[in-house]
């Protein structure tokens, strides 16, 4: 079947992913469906296509690259109007303890209960149990200490949901903490 859109079954892989699909999906993908072997540049070159087709003002999402992959978004210009969509859908909203909580295992990870606990001073049972249905985090493992607790870190969904290619790109405490909420003086 050498005669073959790949860009439109890119498309289409894009389209259906709920998280952002790397390059390598869609090569094993592809292999699989043609019974061929495609290269990197044959996906780039789709990708670029796509991109290009999304540009135009007439449409109101856009292909991005984001956490090591490609993934449909809304263009900017319409966040407001989603926005409103999703304030309506408040049952996804995540408490203030489990956002407390999801701050610190994405700070601190991998990172176990007993230490999410130790910083929040309240035991965090239910918080990490939400983020783990949600799947904003996950399992990393057991720590080497005695009873070998249970390690978490974030997901990709969590890298997804909150628009980051990596954990880099997360605010630096010193620009979150401000002056006036500092106790004693700063000395230098």
């Amino acid at each position: 079947m050498p005669n073959h859109n790949i860009t439109r079954h890119i498309e289409a892989l894009v389209f259906s992913s709920s998280q952002s699909i790397g390059t390598q999906e869609i090569i094993l993908a592809l292999n699989a469906v043609f019974n061929e072997e495609f290269t990197e540049a044959q996906v780039f070159e789709s990708i670029e296509q796509i991109k290009e087709k999304y540009s135009h003002d007439d449409l109101s999402i856009e292909l991005v690259f984001l956490n090591n992959g490609y993934q449909f978004l809304t263009k900017k210009d319409y966040h407001e109007t989603v926005n409103q969509l999703q304030l309506h859908r408040s049952k996804k909203k995540l408490s203030q303890a489990a956002m407390e909580t999801l701050a610190i295992i994405a700070y601190r990870q991998p990172i176990t209960k007993l230490e999410i606990e130790q910083i929040r001073g309240v035991n965090s049972d239910y918080s990490v149990q939400r983020l783990l249905e949600k799947e904003l985090i996950s399992i990393d493992g057991k720590a080497e200490t005695p009873g070998r607790p249970i390690l978490y870190s974030t997901s990709t969904l969590f890298m997804d949901y909150f628009g980051l290619n990596n954990l880099n790109q997360l605010p630096q405490l010193k620009d979150i903490v401000k002056e006036e909420n500092a106790v004693g003086e700063n000395v230098e």
